[in-house]
This record gives C-alpha cells, sequence and structure tokens, in this order.
C-alpha cells in the first residue's frame, strides 16, 4: 500500500464550550486537512501532510499531535508566524468559523517549499480547502496538482467567513472549475454546494462537477447521508446510519479520511456499486466522529468503526 499526500492547512481551533456553568473555548489541533490527514492514519493508511507551520508553541503542539497519530511531516515547513486561530461556534445546523492570524501561518507555503519527489510518489494527492484563497498556498497546489502520478482527490471545503463578496466567490469558483476538472474524486457538503451552486439541487451540482471531468463526486448532506455520482453512473442517495450526534467537528473531514484510505488499499471502485459501499463505510465513520466531541482527536480506528456497526 502506498501514501496519501494531504496538501492544506492546519491550525488551532478554538471551540465553543462551557465549564462550571461559564462559556470557554476548549482548544483543539484542528484544520479539514489536517483531520483528512489524521483519519487515514486512524483507518490504517500512511498520511504525509503538506502545509505551513507557525513558530510558535501551538505550532510544536500540532507537530507533537500529527507525529503521535502517524502522519508524516517531510513535507511541513515553518514559517515565521504564531499560529492561526479558528473560533467556532454554533447557532444553527452549520458551525460558524472566524479566523485569527495575518498572514495565517497556514497560507505561507510556496510553490518552491514543495517536496517534489514526495508528491510524484504519491498514490493519492489530496488539495483543497482554504488554502486555496492564499495566493502563495493555490500556486503551491498547482504545481503539486500537476506533479500528482496518482489519484487526484480534491474537497472545496468552503467557509464563508473568508469568502469577501461576490468578486471572491466567483473566483473561488473558478478555483473549484479548475481542480474538479483534473480530479479522480470531489467530496462536497450540501452547505459548500449551495454557496457555490445556489438554489442547484446537490444531484445537480454533482452532475455538473462530473461534466467539468471529475471521475466521482461525493455530496454529503449530514444526518441525511450522501449523494454519490459514481464514475459510469447516476447520482444516487446514500444513507447515514442513525446515531446520537455530540459535535459534528471533523465529521465530513472524516468521510473524505475514509475515502481517501480505501482508495490508498484497492484503488478506484470498478463500478459503481462499489462506491456505494465505500461511501456508506465513510458515512459509518463519520457518525463515529460525531458521537464524540473534537475533530481530528476523534478520528477513529477501522476496527472502531466495524466494533460500533457491527449489528
Amino acid at each position: 500500500m502506498g501514501y496519501a499526500v494531504v496538501l492544506g492547512e492546519a491550525l488551532v481551533d478554538l471551540l465553543d464550550a462551557e465549564c462550571e456553568g461559564r462559556p470557554v473555548f476548549r482548544q483543539e489541533i484542528g484544520g479539514g486537512p489536517l483531520n483528512v490527514a489524521v483519519g487515514v492514519s486512524r483507518l490504517g493508511g500512511d498520511a504525509q501532510f503538506v502545509g505551513s507551520l507557525g513558530d510558535d508553541v501551538l505550532a510544536g503542539r500540532i507537530r507533537a499531535f500529527l507525529d503521535a497519530a502517524g502522519v508524516g511531516l517531510a513535507g511541513a515547513v515553518t514559517v515565521p508566524a504564531p499560529t492561526a486561530l479558528a473560533v467556532t461556534t454554533h447557532a444553527g445546523a452549520e458551525p460558524d468559523f472566524r479566523f485569527y492570524g495575518d498572514p495565517p501561518s497556514y497560507g505561507l507555503l510556496t510553490a518552491g517549499d514543495l517536496d517534489v519527489a514526495l508528491v510524484e510518489g504519491a498514490d493519492v494527492l489530496y488539495c483543497g480547502s482554504i488554502v486555496l484563497l492564499c495566493p502563495p498556498v493555490l500556486a503551491a497546489a498547482r504545481r503539486a496538482w500537476s506533479l500528482a502520478t496518482g489519484l487526484r482527490v480534491f474537497d472545496p471545503n468552503v467557509r464563508p467567513r473568508l469568502v469577501d463578496g461576490p468578486a471572491a466567490l466567483d473566483g473561488l469558483r473558478e478555483v473549484v472549475t479548475e481542480f474538479a476538472a483534473g480530479a479522480h474524486l470531489v467530496k462536497l457538503s450540501a452547505a459548500d454546494a449551495g454557496l457555490l451552486y445556489p438554489r442547484e439541487p446537490v444531484e445537480g451540482v454533482a452532475a455538473y462537477l462530473r461534466e467539468l471531468g471529475t471521475g466521482t463526486v461525493v455530496v454529503t448532506l449530514g444526518a441525511d447521508g450522501a449523494v454519490v455520482a459514481p464514475a459510469g453512473g447516476d447520482p444516487v442517495r446514500v444513507p447515514a446510519p442513525k446515531v446520537r450526534a455530540v459535535d459534528a467537528t471533523g465529521a465530513g473531514d472524516s468521510v473524505m479520511a475514509a475515502l481517501v484510505a480505501d482508495l490508498l488499499v484497492d484503488g478506484e471502485p470498478a463500478v459503481p456499486a462499489d462506491w456505494h459501499q465505500r461511501v456508506a463505510f465513510a458515512l459509518r465513520v463519520g457518525a463515529v466522529v460525531c458521537e464524540s466531541p473534537g475533530g481530528a482527536v476523534s478520528m477513529p480506528t477501522r476496527a472502531e468503526v466495524l466494533r460500533r456497526f457491527a449489528a
């Protein structure tokens, strides 16, 4: 089995919580791509994190956390900036993220920083998330995308607070179009789809991305499961297992991690039904994540998922 390169952000999440009746923020290691890398490793895959990390104590904690999770750091670079923070609050179904740090520590990876051999040797390359709003990292992601010899996986992971107005949204939409056209797999959430392609049903968004050139599209729908539009097949809804959710932080990232981990083991499915089965397993992984607080810390092992849904 080969390895996956996950290019994106690592930061510190401050999660809305309560202690002795008073509001507090719980500190967690975070960032969507970091969650994906940790999830892949916990599910038995080899993941290498590529991104820029700050030069402070918090960055040291991120490095230690990734190392303990078995995630490789050969492609990570240290930059002279404090670690970016994401303050997360919940006022509805979707969490609200506000980001602090200028320049953001995660946004300083350059194309020249890439470990070319590491990228070229990857069986799976993941790119996406908020780093694509940072010109230096967008250039690095484009270079990695062009160097990749394995499967290319993309997740826009849109954060509306970082998309400043219609022009910025149009720019992001162009970036999504660019990466989707060369992707073997695109995973996005219903919230991503709604922001990028308003008033378009999720099946229509999946079909559109397929028309652009994406091999397979998966749109996660929270408690309603996911839509999968596999190569050679029509869009199909896959239900999610019923669980008592505690914290949905990182659930979508865990779905992505499960899909990447299975791509490392077995490559692309040969028939649409195999994609349906992989998405069903990925949704079980996401369900386990929802049953405990935190994002990266709640990523389960394959054995834990199988035990949880043994029935």
